[in-house]
């Protein structure tokens, strides 16, 4: 079962005794600082949790899987997630 964002806001909101307008206002704005962030190129690190950063992923060329014809497929930045130890050990308890 996936959590939702507005789970994730009535959790937040409660464990922290604040209503939930608050909670999803917060919720909004470490989205939208985080989105600022990477596309200036900095890494976030969020204590607990892990980090994130931009990585470049060079253009290649593939295959259309219907056809087999050859397609280039263009250069592009991926956001990369990597987990912290605390959090691995939190799953594989």
């Amino acid at each position: 079962m996936a959590l939702t964002k507005d789970q994730l806001i009535a959790d937040i909101a409660e464990s922290i005794a604040a209503p939930k307008a608050t909670a999803k206002n917060a919720l909004e704005q470490l989205g939208q600082i985080v989105a600022d962030q990477l596309e200036n190129g900095a890494e976030i690190t969020l204590p607990g949790i892990g980090k994130l950063k931009v990585s470049e992923r060079p253009a290649r060329t593939g295959r259309n899987p219907s056809t087999g014809a050859a397609i280039e497929i263009a250069a592009k930045k991926v956001v990369k997630f990597v987990p912290a130890k605390v959090l691995t050990d939190a799953i594989n308890k």
